[in-house]
């Protein structure tokens, strides 16, 4: 059976949890597509046996899913909403979206890894974590859940080097995996747009930023270290140290072509901004 390679993640269309009968539906679809597909890997006449043991790994997936889901909400319910459930439900989306289109849906176990380190991306996130064990969140409930190693180490590179932080150190260790690139340009597709720019100004008001000051300009040569301090700066500052740079940092096709339309749609805003600010619209 380790050759199958259907998707047991299916994504979840807008919505946050799906029926039985969804997945049945999927299974279902996705058990006639191998079957028949001359590209499929194997041939196989679905036998009861066969079907019996792909509904068990489809089930035992789903109950991590759902219990991810739930995870999620416990841990991140005292968030501002820039970093919310919220959030991850719509990174979550964004990233099997891009994983079809970047060609990862033919393989179960990609799929698996790309929903659950969506979904678990930001627990235990630096800027809101109270206590040190919560750092350790993540790797317990995969323990608990008896996620396979490999699945599990894959889901945790992803988690760890996906921040900008990591990038403005020079860390490239997950480049290599195809699950990475989705989830992290899901991750920054949410930071850009017109979703971003809300999230921008809800974050800094949380921190009581100072919304602009002309006077504080935006750091050009930005380190991990500064970046992660929580030294005075502006909101405004944070399109040019961070989100505007975001465009040209996806990793896959799919990203890229998605973040045109945001980037351009925050250079239009600032445009305004500026021109609101000092009077002149």
């Amino acid at each position: 059976m380790s050759n199958l390679t259907f998707p047991i993640f299916f994504g979840s269309g807008g919505h946050r949890r799906r029926t039985s009968g969804q997945l049945e539906s999927s299974f279902r679809t996705e058990l006639r597509r191998i079957s028949v597909s001359p590209k499929s890997k194997i041939k196989f006449s679905p036998t009861s046996e066969t079907e019996r043991l792909i509904k068990r790994e489809m089930a035992a997936a789903e109950t991590t899913r759902r219990k991810a889901e739930e995870l999620v909400e416990k841990a991140m319910k005292g968030n501002d909403s820039s970093h919310d459930a919220s959030h991850v439900w719509r990174v979550r989306d964004l990233a099997l979206s891009l994983a079809r289109e970047e060609g990862l849906s033919s393989n179960s176990d990609s799929m698996e890894v790309v929903e659950l380190a969506a979904l678990l991306h930001d627990i235990g996130d630096y800027k809101y974590i109270r206590d040190p064990s919560e750092a350790k969140i993540v790797e317990n409930f995969l323990d608990e859940e008896g996620v396979d190693e490999a699945k599990k180490m894959k889901i945790l590179k992803i988690i760890n080097g996906m921040g900008f932080k990591d990038e403005l150190a020079g860390l490239t260790l997950c480049q290599s995996l195809p699950e990475f690139g989705v989830v992290q340009d899901a991750d920054r597709l949410d930071a850009i747009g017109a979703i971003g720019i809300a999230r921008c100004f809800t974050f800094g008001g949380s921190r009581n930023r100072v919304l602009h000051d002309p006077e504080i300009k935006p750091r050009t040569e930005l380190t991990k270290e500064q970046y992660m301090k929580r030294e005075e700066q502006t909101t405004i500052n944070h399109f040019h140290e961070k989100l505007l740079k975001l465009k040209l940092l996806m990793k896959t096709e799919a990203g890229r072509r998605r973040a045109e339309k945001r980037h351009e749609f925050m250079e239009d805003y600032l445009k305004e901004f500026y021109e609101e600010w000092d009077g002149r619209a």
